[in-house]
């Protein structure tokens, strides 16, 4: 398979891209970071030499560079079998003080990066007639909670556009699945000490994901729900 995954610099994106190529998948991966990018994608190469692994650096909050990611991997005569909107950006506030412009700043990461990027690989996909789409939401789609603000609510119409678009490609025997990891030991928790294993590994999540892409084409798992055992925090 082609698999496309945007943020996979590091974290659940990363665990994501590790555990397709080492189950000999072929990864188009981006981030907006092209030397960091670039030195992921060597890692990756020689880790997985057996595989075929690309990468470019594209800023998806912007809607041509969105647009112009899917091209990337169109020109290359690639249609990807499966995609991976998982490019986010985490910036805590509340709805009645946080700064201007912060609900469109995470709206444009959080939900117009997954929406214009699906929007310019599908035209093929749905010739194809095959493919599966992951977005991924998180637990801030199900419910509000403190400090959510801008980014919850770009959580929930991400989660919006994921439950839509599973309606429109169901005739087209395209899957889509929405996401919803909660606390995930990734770069945003900072120095959290996470030797109890408190809250989840970003390998957690990629292994779901990875179970799900492999089911058969009648079977099409439309969420997964994820959080640590004891809750999150």
């Amino acid at each position: 398979m082609n698999v496309l995954i945007t943020g996979a610099l590091r974290g659940i994106g990363r665990a994501i891209a590790e555990i397709f190529a080492a189950n000999g998948h072929n990864l188009f991966i981006t981030s907006r970071n092209e030397v960091a990018l670039y030195k992921a994608m060597e890692e990756l190469v020689t880790k997985y030499p057996s595989v075929t692994i690309k990468a470019k650096a594209f800023d998806l909050s912007i809607k041509e560079e969105a647009i112009k990611a899917g091209s990337w991997v169109l020109d290359a005569g690639i249609v990807p079998d499966v995609l991976v909107n998982n490019v986010g950006l985490f910036e805590p506030g509340s709805v009645h003080n946080e700064p201007d412009n912060l609900l469109e700043n995470q709206v444009a990461t959080n939900l117009y990066s997954a929406y214009h990027l699906t929007r310019a690989v599908l035209p093929e996909m749905l010739k194809r007639k095959s493919g599966h789409i992951f977005n991924m939401c998180s637990t801030a789609s199900l419910g509000a909670y403190e400090n959510g603000g801008a980014y919850s609510i770009s959580k929930f119409a991400l989660h919006g556009f994921s439950k839509n678009l599973r309606e429109e490609m169901k005739p087209y025997n395209i899957k889509v699945t929405s996401v919803f990891p909660g606390a995930v030991m990734t770069g945003s928790w900072g120095g959290f000490d996470n030797s109890q294993k408190r809250i989840m590994e970003a390998e957690d999540v990629a292994k779901m994901v990875y179970v799900v892409s492999q089911l058969s084409a009648a079977a099409c798992v439309e969420d997964i729900v994820m959080r640590p055992q004891l809750g999150d925090l």
